[in-house]
């Protein structure tokens, strides 16, 4: 599986940056700057990338392990651009019981990533999650408004490529 570092390149175009110098400046030497500056920065570029923090750091005058500090504590703050896929695996109690860490498994095997990362290809984005209201469907996933129900790890591949076409 490849490791926890994005393997997406940085693709900022020079209209994001121009617009996050501009939240920069319009929060600089600001109280508290730093969360509304990660906040629109991230409306900006759909995730925080390292070049982003970078640029945020530099721009508002505080340190770089900072500024990742926050942009890794909270977790509505994405590292990495998101799939054009997202699948959520269900952990809650009804789905781990009957399987779901093996459905989780599976996906990681399949996608060649790791829960909480998106594919090289940005094709998609594996999330594990505590509940989707599907308890009596258990073990369930979704792939963006899509649930599946009642799986085995066989059953993966097929799902999967249903998407990949």
């Amino acid at each position: 599986m490849q490791n926890t570092i994005t393997e997406i390149p940085f693709r900022g175009t020079p209209e994001q940056e121009a617009k996050l110098k501009e939240i920069i400046a319009a929060h600089k030497g600001q109280d508290g700057a730093l969360m509304p500056v990660l906040q629109q920065a991230q409306d900006v570029y759909g995730y925080l990338p390292i070049e982003v923090q970078t640029m945020i750091a530099d721009g508002l005058g505080v340190s770089l392990e900072q500024v990742y500090g926050v942009s890794t504590f909270y977790s509505w703050f994405n590292l990495e651009p998101k799939g054009e896929h997202l699948i959520r695996v269900c952990l809650g109690t009804a789905c781990y019981v009957k399987g779901s860490a093996d459905i989780l498994a599976e996906l990681e095997k399949q996608l060649n990533v790791n829960a909480g990362h998106t594919t090289p290809d940005g094709k998609f984005t594996l999330e594990a999650t505590r509940c989707l209201g599907c308890c009596g469907l258990a073990p369930v996933f979704t792939i963006d408004d899509d649930v599946f129900g009642r799986l085995t790890p066989s059953d993966v591949k097929g799902i999967l490529d249903k998407y990949r076409a």
